[in-house]
């Protein structure tokens, strides 16, 4: 959050149609599509509840690199990362009890763990909302302190995401192994599903190309580590979900990396003057 300033949240109000179009593909259209897509598939239901968990979660910082190496709104895609961080804390919980709950076999395991969507608006609060406030602040009051930190901060927030995606597959290591194939394709369906999603929604809404690559990539690359640091505090690590999103943080980096590498290559075409 040391590089976020209030300036990235103008963009709701200068141009709000891209940011408004890319929030909607994030926590309208991804949820409800991501319910229809494990309705299709059937997965187990604590596979099923991990993906939903995961297209409830905002869109991770990685995009705003994606959106630049992939030619897209650079720019957008920093707004729309910050507000959508912003919008996280209600839509996360909500976007999970709503559709966990609506799904026949997964809704069972929201009862069983007595989910308390007040407890986990906290949770998500404490976990994105308060460190975005306080990396604001210190942008705002010290830029040379928190231009100096952002480097460390990013490589140490990389380090504990990957420790807790190692430390999730260690720890459902037998339930992986009897469930990788399934687990790796549910997963890839799930990611095409999600930067087509994003892509698509800003190509109907008229957006040139380089907002369509910059939504794309800020719906298909999601904020996993919130979503282990939630499964771990509220469903004690439960196999499914823990292997589904751990994988979704290892795919979504190789699938964002190929997507703006063929991107990077056929850069967007500028309008022709008329």
């Amino acid at each position: 959050a040391l590089d976020l300033k209030v300036s990235d949240f103008k963009a709701v109000l200068t141009t709000p149609k891209p940011v408004l179009i890319g929030l909607a593909g994030q926590f309208l259209l991804l949820p409800a599509f991501t319910f229809l897509l494990v309705l299709a598939i059937k997965p187990a239901p604590s596979i099923a509840l991990g993906m939903m968990l995961v297209a409830a979660c905002p869109g991770g910082n990685i995009s705003n690199f994606l959106a630049y190496y992939a030619k897209g709104n650079a720019a957008l895609s920093i707004s729309m990362t910050a507000v959508s961080t912003a919008v996280a804390i209600v839509m996360t919980p909500f976007n999970l009890s709503l559709w966990g709950g609506l799904h026949p076999e997964a809704s069972g395991i929201l009862r069983q763990v007595a989910l308390d969507p007040l407890e986990m608006l906290l949770t998500v609060f404490l976990l994105l909302g308060l460190p975005m406030v306080l990396g604001m602040t210190v942008h705002h009051r010290y830029p040379r302190f928190a231009a100096r930190a952002l480097k460390p901060m990013k490589f140490f927030s990389l380090g504990v995401f990957g420790l807790f995606v190692i430390g999730a597959l260690a720890a459902n290591w037998r339930y992986f192994i009897d469930f990788v194939g399934f687990v790796v394709f549910a997963v890839f369906l799930h990611n095409a599903l999600a930067l087509s999603t994003g892509y698509f929604a800003a190509k109907f809404a008229g957006l040139p190309e380089r907002d369509r690559r910059a939504v794309s990539i800020e719906v298909g690359i999601q904020n996993s580590a919130l979503g282990l640091i939630l499964i771990f505090n509220f469903f004690d690590g439960l196999g499914g979900m823990a292997i589904v999103t751990a994988w979704w943080g290892i795919w979504h980096i190789i699938a964002g990396l190929t997507v703006g590498t063929y991107w990077s290559r056929h850069p967007p075409r500028e309008p022709r003057p008329s």
